[in-house]
């Protein structure tokens, strides 16, 4: 049994809200809400605990109810640790899986990965790799050492073995104060076991943090691939029955090569050509599934998260409407987006040109992607 504890006591006082920051609606959902739909789309949940004021417990039921999950209350206590061991008390679970609600933009993949961390290691933390130079400065104003290698920013979800939870805190009595579970668990029971983090998951803090829609990038990618005879049709990571294929170095998928510069120009990145030039060998007869992935690897170390796409597949035959819905589904799949945020539509050109010929197939992609860091 798994039980989430959503940590919901946070003030926003440094927001500026006067209330409390987890019930602060932004395009029409709060950041409680946008939490917890992250738990329950895991699927992996059995119990849902909230810590937070009794003031605030009648507004954080009204959306569970909403939502139609169960959920137990806590009281929040005057510090993160004995708020956590408040909610603690409320758990059943043999596995406990802590979280800022502040954390809204958490997905389900980190959370089970944290989750079975723990399952396997007692302990399960996400963290991302420090990537400012860090200091010590004993007094606040002289530094004596600087570093980055091997630190890491922790965030939340932190998964633990409930019972060896439990003995942490009773073995810290309530004198000693962590600022997280990680520290408790690894002072009194064992080092943690990190767990790949998120860039996206991040802590709510600042009024300017709640502009949930900002910083997109649009970026745009066309592509043109001749048919040929001998050769498969991938459109979109789809194998498409018909009588000629793509012609090209890689599988010639023209689609996802459109979608991937599109990408890569949302990024101010260069285009596929220069990353992965047809003059290389080890590229030739490539998916470009992998292609594709190994071009979100290079957005997201610029920055960036694909958050919308469309398409336009530009061909005279075969006829592309009873692949679209599949196509669309396996494009969402590749880029980590919902169904919904995949549009794709096809049109013929009339007879006219080199796709109107039957010579070839085109697409013209678009994009938007969230700076993220």
């Amino acid at each position: 049994m798994v039980t989430a504890i959503i940590v919901c006591g946070g003030k926003g006082l440094r927001a500026g809200f006067g209330f409390n920051k987890l019930l602060k609606t932004v395009d029409g959902i709060t950041p409680f809400e946008r939490c917890i739909s992250a738990f329950i789309s895991s699927g992996i949940i059995d119990e849902y605990v909230a810590v937070c004021s009794k003031d605030d417990e009648k507004s954080f039921g009204e959306i569970c109810e909403k939502l139609n999950v169960d959920c137990v209350f806590a009281e929040g206590k005057e510090t993160r640790s004995r708020s956590v061991l408040s909610g603690l008390s409320k758990a059943k679970g043999d596995i406990v899986v802590i979280h800022d609600g502040a954390r809204p933009f958490v997905s389900e993949k980190l959370i089970a990965n944290c989750v079975r961390s723990a399952e396997n290691f007692g302990s399960g933390v996400a963290a991302i790799p420090a990537t400012d130079t860090i200091c010590d400065a004993d007094d606040g104003v002289n530094i004596t050492k600087s570093y980055r290698e091997g630190k890491f920013f922790l965030q939340t979800p932190q998964a633990f073995n409930s019972s060896l939870l439990k003995k942490a805190f009773e073995k810290a009595g309530k004198e000693e104060v962590f600022t997280d579970e990680s520290g408790l668990f690894a002072k009194y029971v064992s080092p943690c076991k990190l767990v790949e983090g998120e860039p996206s998951n991040k802590k709510l803090t600042f009024a300017e943090d709640f502009s949930f829609g900002g910083n997109l990038f649009a970026g745009t990618g066309f592509d043109l691939h001749k048919l040929e005879k001998g050769r498969k049709l991938i459109l979109g990571g789809i194998e498409i029955p018909h009588d000629k294929g793509l012609l090209g170095h890689s599988d010639a998928d023209v689609l996802l090569h459109s979608v991937m510069d599109a990408l890569l120009s949302s990024a101010s990145l260069r285009d596929i050509g220069y990353y992965f030039p047809d003059t290389d060998e080890k590229y030739a007869g490539i998916s470009s599934v992998v292609l594709l992935e190994q071009t979100l690897d290079l957005i997201k170390k610029a920055g960036y998260k694909p958050k919308n796409v469309t398409a336009v597949i530009m061909a005279q035959k075969p006829k592309m409407s009873p692949f679209v819905e599949k196509i669309k589904e396996n494009l969402a799949n590749l880029l980590g987006l919902p169904i919904a945020s995949v549009g794709l539509t096809c049109t013929t050109l009339e007879g006219i040109g080199i796709v109107g010929r039957e010579e070839g197939v085109a697409v013209q992609s678009y994009v938007l992607t969230q700076k993220i860091y």
